[in-house]
């Protein structure tokens, strides 16, 4: 190899290794919920899902709204896991904390004998702006597995960031699944406190 062919090979090499050096890190997150409770008062078991969510979120990185009409996706700060799932289980440990009921879990994990009740979740918006607010709007349905009794509710909820960070978005959107899951909640006991004989209203 005659000296400047080295020299290439070398400079390509320092040039490659000061590229992967400047690369930040990935920065992964979720969403959270509340422990689920110890001594249960209600034997209710109820499934989370199916949770569905926009397209332009349906990706690991994060959405950013940067204006009226534009998303920017952040390649080094992604979700830890599938948006749909995130809810789902954060929805799930909100209802099991809100009804005093551990049994209640994502779709996916239903007891062999199935649920009393099934709640599914349609995101219609799932917005993150940075250093400002999260916003859900969603609408979902409760269905008594019993008679097929089901109640349609929509949720919009926005929380405040606390900050520019990333965490404190992922924060914001935990607050309003648990916003949400109240909102859920009490449309579950609103069923769950009517006769299983009175047919359903039309």
């Amino acid at each position: 190899m005659t000296p400047r062919a080295r020299f290439a090979a070398t400079a390509a090499a320092l040039a490659l290794l000061a590229g992967c050096a400047a690369t930040p890190p990935s920065h992964f997150y979720t969403l959270s919920g509340p422990e689920a409770p110890r001594a249960a008062a209600s034997a209710l078991v109820v499934a989370v899902g199916p949770v569905t969510v926009p397209g332009v979120v349906d990706r690991p990185e994060v959405a950013l709204t940067v204006g009226e009409n534009e998303v920017w996706f952040d390649e080094f700060n992604r979700w830890a896991s599938p948006l749909a799932d995130a809810i789902a289980i954060a929805t799930a440990q909100n209802l099991a904390a809100d009804l005093n009921a551990p049994r209640v879990t994502t779709l996916g994990q239903a007891p062999t004998g199935g649920a009393d009740f099934a709640v599914a979740i349609e995101v219609q918006r799932f917005e993150s702006v940075q250093g400002s607010y999260a916003l859900l709007d969603a609408v979902y349905s409760v269905r008594r597995s019993a008679d097929g009794r089901t109640t349609l509710g929509r949720a919009t909820v926005r929380e405040a960031a606390s900050d520019k960070s990333y965490e404190a978005l992922a924060a914001a959107h935990s607050r309003a699944v648990a916003r949400m899951s109240r909102d859920i909640a009490q449309a579950l006991r609103g069923i769950a406190a009517q006769s299983a004989t009175t047919p359903p209203a039309r």
